[in-house]
């Protein structure tokens, strides 16, 4: 049974920093590319990083560039998104998913306020 379990969020001010984890069970996690998504109240679900199979390769939003770092430990089946200088506009659910197998995590909210 595919699991993906998010932990890490919390509330924090701005210019802080949080790091997301991803547990993942019930597949070959080293196989997969995986994906952390976010949603705001009121809007969309929007991509915020890629990370390929063996973590040569990220993709992030033009709105988190340079701030959040996606990784993973396939060791640890475990995925991470780090987020730094984090802002209110930051503040949503985050969720994890592996696109190939349609699976999503249960999401952790993140609120960013001063």
């Amino acid at each position: 049974q595919v699991r993906l379990v998010e932990s890490g969020g919390a509330l924090v001010q701005p210019g802080g920093s949080l790091r997301l984890s991803c547990a993942a069970s019930g597949f070959i996690f080293s196989s997969y590319l995986m994906k952390w998504y976010r949603q705001a109240p009121g809007k969309e679900r929007e991509l915020v990083a890629t990370i390929n199979s063996n973590g040569a390769w990220s993709n992030y939003a033009d709105s988190v560039k340079g701030r959040f770092t996606v990784s993973r430990d396939n060791a640890k089946n475990t995925l991470y998104l780090q987020m730094n200088s984090l802002k209110p506009e930051d503040t949503a659910v985050y969720y994890c998913t592996a696109p190939a197998l349609g699976y999503w995590g249960q999401g952790t909210q993140v609120t960013v306020f001063s």
